[in-house]
């Protein structure tokens, strides 16, 4: 039998090509390595360095001595003779481990309520009909846009009416007052993207309305969940202007403002601490999004999918 005859591609950059393999003269129609190779594996390439060069930075400075990284007549990205006298000296000197700790409990702490308050506000104003429904969400939106430095004047008052002074439930408490709007706002477009039917279906077979949330609207609006919940982990993992007023204890203190207090001293830095700092406070949300881009991806296709 003749071998099947496919006619030439021609456009674009002339990319498209045919192969033929086997015996039984399989056609496979895809790029050359060439146009691949200038197209997605440099560009994906360029990009992921660019990304982890910051990370790759904070690793070699961290596990430098201060000989080494006062030496200018060698290069700065290589190490030589490398130490963990830095590490050492993060985890001995300091309070690091229970920066570490309480920035942790705060920022999980504080993720669980406001996503407990935006999943109920995101879907009463994104899947009810009631009078003022999109003033509210706009409401909220104007509210996340106003700048902490206008708010924690009257939030340093009520801490100290309230006698929570290198307290961590003083940052619990205050985070939510901006995680919850953005929270709210994300999650609206979500719930309301959810068709109305499903909803319907389900009031018409008998379930409640919060049946109907919990079982349905909910788990179709995981990936915004799962959004909502990364962003407002990170933004309370890094937050710093509350924790530099609330918190005046060393013990009490959150990783970004202990390391920039104890590591700081007037006109001297500790580079290498410093560094190390920042990069074992960069690992948990690198982490935290890691393991959760499946689970994103996932949940978008998900409903797609009969069975």
């Amino acid at each position: 039998m003749a071998e099947a005859q496919v006619p030439q591609q021609v456009g674009g950059a002339g990319w498209l090509r045919r192969r033929q393999r086997g015996p039984r003269g399989r056609i496979e129609i895809g790029d050359p390595f060439l146009a691949r190779l200038f197209r997605i594996y440099i560009p994906v390439c360029f990009f992921v360095l660019v990304t982890l060069f910051p990370f790759y930075w904070m690793l070699i400075t961290s596990i430098k001595s201060d000989t080494e990284l006062l030496d200018f007549n060698q290069l700065p990205i290589f190490v030589r003779q490398p130490t963990l006298k830095n590490y050492e000296h993060l985890f001995t000197q300091t309070f690091f481990p229970h920066w570490a700790l309480n920035t942790a409990i705060v920022a999980v702490v504080s993720t669980t309520i406001s996503l407990f308050c935006s999943i109920l506000a995101g879907y009463s104003l994104g899947r009810l009909r009631f009078r003022g429904a999109n003033w509210i969400g706009w409401a909220i939106f104007v509210t996340y846009l106003v700048p902490p430095t206008l708010l924690f004047l009257g939030m340093a008052k009520l801490i100290q009416v309230f006698v929570l002074y290198n307290n961590l439930w003083s940052l619990i408490l205050t985070y939510p007052t901006f995680l919850i709007p953005f929270c709210t706002w994300l999650l609206i477009g979500y719930f309301k993207g959810i068709p109305r039917e499903l909803e319907e279906s389900a009031l018409v077979d008998g379930a409640t309305r919060i049946q109907a949330m919990v079982r349905i609207a909910i788990p179709l609006a995981l990936p915004g969940i799962l959004s909502a919940g990364m962003f407002a982990f990170t933004l309370s993992w890094n937050e710093y202007l509350y924790s530099l007023i609330f918190m005046n204890d060393p013990i009490s203190k959150t990783i970004p403002v202990g390391v920039t207090q104890d590591l700081i001293r007037g006109d001297e830095f500790f580079w290498g601490e410093l560094m190390a700092a920042a990069l074992l406070g960069s690992i948990p949300v690198a982490m935290l999004y890691s393991f959760f881009v499946d689970y994103f991806v996932a949940g978008m296709t998900a409903g797609a999918v009969k069975g």
